[in-house]
């Protein structure tokens, strides 16, 4: 394709003849406001914030969607320009309720920047005869929606549709009256939502945000009744600092751990080591239906991973037929409740009765995860409060913790052990790779000195296939990110019987590294880095770094078979750490 030469400010610069103007600007160092624009996501040039003026067009043109032309110049800062940016700005301001000091977005609310950058008055917003829009809430364990922050950008409309695929978001009514939700406000829990947060990340403001936990968890650190333990994720190490001014993917493990016993936690416990306790049992459970389809028994396969709640929301509402496929293996943060609460306790002598587990989670949806009736044993909940890393970096900057000059902390706790397998959990790609390491030297019965399984890595395609040999076996698995691609692998999987035995599905693109509670990147530099692949090569590079790498060589979670459980998929172990699906209805009354 051709490039032209065109001026955006007197900057002349070279783009590609279908370039936007937007772009131009952004190849000429120009930033031009913007509240709609999600590159990929949501181009529909609603919010006119965007607007420049050229001798190329009459009148103000939407430079999101407006392509360049050659030779002409662009400009952004003209009175014109710059009027028609402030008066929309104060029609936006006016119907937006304010409440930085408690806002979760306070931090990199985009309406906010650009309030403060083109000097807003609110003067629509303070006159009393100005009717503002009625606040839509709409509440569920996961997410909130308020409608009296939406900026109606349709960002989360477009998130809703194009990465999770469900469509659950949209706007309701017309006029003054307009705003975002399931069709008249249904329960969003009961609307088809998989809870996968890509409409928060969406999101410029705080029209949504997640349910917020801190009260919760900060109500058992001071409660001295109570023995209070964290668990954190794999992908929370790679992106908590981003909170805290640290280059984006930056690992800051030690520095969450030393944060953690600042906090106040009696406890702290890595997610990483139940990561290694579920390929022993999902891995487990693998090779069980691969022996049994060898055998020529009757069996379903492929098997399907099931740590990905946002997926298994996804399955239980619009596959239901193929429930059978899933692994019955809970996710890391239930397994390692569910182990905290009936190995760990007696082991440290503790009452189980008196522990509470707080889940660091890069995922909003753990928190529906975590209430789901199913999700304890022996009348014990398996976690008793879920935050996001963004509500952890929030209760650090509320207890005056200065994290960035925190020492690196390791925690004693045998539960915060854990083998490069583990940590790529977080990754898209990481939970298949992580089984195969064990299930390759378990068939195979040797320990195989290689093994990366690159195939499975990356982002850059929705869908991966790989054709491995294991023990003599051809064996197709795939890997699936992002929910609004299961349809299409779902079609692969019916119209080729026989040819995948094991697939990984994550319900947000990414996988968890780009979970809906990760730190939000917003819109100015979302087009400009790939936050998926940064995040990732952190959990990699930790891997990478690992003495051990293979799940069945954590001895500590070889403890937990020897003294409690006995063997992977035992008695026990289904009693505790697996779980049963369901079919969910859509939009259905109790």
């Amino acid at each position: 394709m051709a490039n032209v030469k065109v001026k955006i400010n007197g900057i002349e610069v070279e783009v590609p003849s279908n370039a936007t103007v937007m772009e131009a600007a952004s190849v000429a160092g120009v930033d031009i406001p913007r509240l709609c624009f999600l590159k990929g996501i949501n181009e529909n040039s609603s919010c006119r914030l965007c607007v420049v003026e050229s001798t190329a067009f009459r009148g103000l043109k939407n430079s999101c969607t407006v392509t360049v032309q050659d030779g002409m110049e662009y400009k952004t800062n003209t009175p014109r320009v710059l009027n028609a940016v402030k008066t929309n700005l104060e029609l936006i301001a006016g119907n937006h309720r304010f409440e930085c000091w408690k806002c979760p977005r306070e931090h990199n609310c985009e309406l906010l920047r650009l309030l403060r950058k083109f000097n807003i008055d609110n003067k629509i917003g303070e006159d009393s005869t100005y009717s503002k829009k009625e606040s839509i809430i709409n509440i569920s364990d996961a997410l909130v929606i308020d409608s009296s922050k939406c900026v109606l950008c349709g960002r989360c409309i477009a998130a809703c549709e194009k990465l999770a695929g469900t469509g659950v978001l949209n706007y309701n009514f017309r006029g003054s009256k307009t705003y975002v939700g399931p069709a008249l406000n249904f329960p969003v829990n009961k609307a088809g939502c998989i809870f996968c947060g890509k409409c928060i990340q969406a999101c410029p403001v705080g029209a949504l945000k997640e349910r917020d936990g801190i009260d919760i968890a900060q109500s058992y650190i001071d409660n001295s009744e109570v023995y209070t333990i964290a668990q954190i994720a794999p992908a929370v190490r790679a992106a908590l600092g981003e909170e805290f001014g640290n280059k984006r993917g930056e690992n800051v493990e030690g520095k969450i751990y030393a944060a953690l016993q600042k906090l106040g936690f009696n406890d702290i416990t890595d997610v990483n080591f139940a990561a290694d306790v579920t390929i022993m049992e999902e891995g487990t459970e693998f090779i069980g239906r691969l022996n049994k389809y060898l055998n020529g028994e009757e069996v379903v396969l492929p098997m399907f991973t099931s740590c990905s709640p946002g997926w298994v929301r996804y399955i239980e509402q619009y596959f239901p037929d193929m429930l059978d496929h899933l692994s019955t293996t809970k996710s890391p943060q239930q397994i390692q409740g569910a182990l905290i609460k009936h190995y760990y306790a007696k082991k440290m002598g503790l009452d189980p009765e008196k522990v509470r587990v707080v889940s660091i989670m890069p995922c909003s949806c753990k928190k529906a995860e975590a209430n789901y009736p199913e999700m304890e044993s022996r009348g014990l909940r398996d976690v008793d409060c879920v935050l996001t890393t963004r509500e952890l970096a929030r209760w650090i900057k509320r207890q005056d913790i200065d994290f960035n000059n925190l020492e690196d902390y390791e925690p004693a706790s045998p539960m915060a052990k854990y083998t490069g397998a583990g940590v790529i959990f977080g990754a898209t790609g990481g939970v298949m790779e992580a089984a195969l390491r064990t299930v390759k030297d378990i068939l195979e019965k040797k320990d195989n000195k290689q093994v990366d399984i690159t195939p499975l890595r990356g982002v850059a395609e929705d869908i991966k296939e790989a054709t491995l040999t294991i023990a003599g076996l051809e064996l197709t698995v795939a890997v699936v990110h992002g929910a609004a691609n299961v349809p299409e692998m779902m079609k692969r999987i019916k119209e080729n019987p026989g040819k995948y035995v094991f697939v990984e599905f994550m319900g947000c693109t990414g996988g968890c590294v780009n979970g809906g509670g990760q730190p939000i990147v917003p819109s100015y530099e979302a087009d400009k880095i790939d936050i998926r692949d940064i995040r990732a090569k952190a959990l990699y590079g930790i891997d990478a770094s690992k003495e051990l790498r293979k799940s069945h060589e954590n001895q500590f979670v070889m403890d937990v078979y020897k003294e409690f459980l006995g063997e992977p998929n035992s008695h026990l172990a289904h009693e505790l750490l697996h779980t049963s699906y369901k079919p969910v209805k859509v939009y259905e009354e109790e």
